[in-house]
C-alpha cells in the first residue's frame, strides 16, 4: 500500500509538470506569443521545477532564461527588471551552480535546505524595505512604466536571490510575493496589446510553485531532524 502511494504520488507530480508545459506552450500557440517569452518561460519554469527539488544544474537553466528575460525586460522598458537580471541574477547564478555543489547531500544529488536565523532574518527585512523604497523613488524619476511594481520585484529578488544561493527555506516566501507581484505587472503589458502571455504564465507558476516547494521543503527539513 506504501509502494502504491508512493507511485502514485510520483504520477501526479510529474502530471503535473507535464500539464504546466502543455499548458505553456497551446496558449503560446493561440495567442501568437513572443518567440522570447516562450523560450523565457520554459527556461524559467524548468529552472524553479529542478531548484525546488535542489539540483545545482537548474542554474544553467536559470541562466539562458534570464537571457531572454533581459531581451523582454528591455522591449518593454522594465528597467529595473532588465538590471535586475542582467547585472545580478545572471552573475549570482553562476555562483549559486559551484556553491550549491559543495552543499549536497551523501546519498543522493540535491543540496542540504536550511532555515534562517531571526537576526538573519531581521537584518533582511530592514535592509530590504530601505532599498525598496529607494529604487521606486529611482524608478520613478526614469519614468519606469510600473515603478512601484517594478522596485518591489526588483529588491526583493535581489533578497530571493541571495537566500536561494544560502538554501534557506525562506526563499520561497519571497518568490510568492515577487512572482504573485511580477505576474500582475505582466498581465497589465500583455493587456495593453504587447503579446507576453507566456511570461505572465510563468510568473503565475512560479507563484503557485513557490507555494508548494515551501511546503515540500519545510517537510523535508523537519524530518532531518528527527
Amino acid at each position: 500500500m506504501t509502494r502504491l502511494k508512493h507511485y502514485t504520488n510520483i504520477f501526479v507530480k510529474y502530471f503535473g509538470f507535464v500539464f504546466i508545459y502543455a499548458f505553456l506552450f497551446t496558449t503560446a500557440i493561440i495567442s501568437k506569443d513572443s518567440p522570447a517569452a516562450i523560450i523565457s518561460a520554459f527556461f524559467g519554469i524548468t529552472y524553479t521545477i529542478l531548484a525546488g527539488k535542489g539540483k545545482p544544474i537548474c542554474y544553467l537553466f536559470g541562466i539562458t532564461g534570464s537571457g531572454f528575460y533581459c531581451y523582454l525586460a528591455f522591449c518593454n522598458a522594465l528597467w529595473g527588471n532588465l538590471l535586475l537580471y542582467a547585472l545580478y541574477y545572471i552573475p549570482m547564478q553562476i555562483l549559486g551552480f559551484f556553491k550549491w555543489r559543495q552543499h549536497l547531500k551523501t546519498n543522493k544529488k540535491e543540496i542540504i535546505k536550511t532555515y534562517m536565523t531571526i537576526k538573519e532574518k531581521n537584518r533582511l527585512i530592514i535592509i530590504t524595505l530601505l532599498l525598496t523604497i529607494i529604487t521606486i523613488l529611482v524608478l520613478s524619476s526614469i519614468n519606469d512604466k510600473s515603478p512601484y511594481i517594478d522596485g518591489i520585484t526588483t529588491i526583493f529578488s535581489i533578497a530571493g536571490m541571495y537566500l536561494t544561493v544560502k538554501r534557506n527555506i525562506e526563499q520561497w516566501i519571497v518568490w510568492m510575493i515577487v512572482n504573485g507581484l511580477s505576474a500582475i505587472m505582466w498581465l497589465d503589458i500583455a493587456l495593453n496589446g504587447e503579446k507576453v502571455y507566456s511570461t505572465v504564465i510563468m510568473w503565475s507558476v512560479y507563484f503557485f510553485l513557490a507555494i508548494y516547494f515551501y511546503v515540500c521543503w519545510k517537510k523535508e527539513i523537519e524530518t532531518e531532524k528527527i
